[in-house]
């Protein structure tokens, strides 16, 4: 780059068309160093006020993904030890049929009571988005 070469230094947009104010790099290093910033207006800024306990539940997020998950993988294990049982041929007092039978009836029980809670407590967090945004008059 030559010594007094002119290079652009700031861009904004007049009258929908890029213009650039150049200066050569003596003017540059003569000068502080201000900081242009140019932004966009928007029409209008909604700021929603919010608690110390609105927060907090917005960055945990909702329980409720667990629940569906854990529910997800002990129905699917209860389905797999049913199937075991089904096909296979044990006696009914062999420990292996004793312990297909208790992980089956958990799996089944423990699944089902969860996808409960998951489905009662899923809108939870669109509840509070809501309630936050209800706050302004419309």
């Amino acid at each position: 780059m030559a010594k007094n070469e002119k290079i652009p230094t700031a861009s904004e947009i007049k009258d929908g068309k890029v213009v650039e104010t150049v200066k050569s790099s003596s003017e540059q290093s003569t000068e502080s160093t201000n900081i242009n910033v140019t932004r966009g207006k928007y029409d209008s800024i909604t700021l929603y006020e919010i608690t110390d306990y609105e927060l907090d539940t917005l960055k945990k997020g909702s329980p409720t993904s667990i629940y569906l998950n854990f529910s997800i993988f002990l129905l699917s294990t209860a389905i797999s030890f049913l199937i075991t049982l089904i096909t296979g041929s044990y006696q009914s007092t062999s420990i292996e049929f004793v312990i297909f039978t208790i992980i089956c009836v958990v799996g089944f029980v423990v699944g089902i009571i969860l996808l409960i809670l998951w489905f009662r407590n899923k809108s939870d967090m669109g509840d509070l988005c809501d309630k936050i945004e209800n706050r302004i008059l419309k």
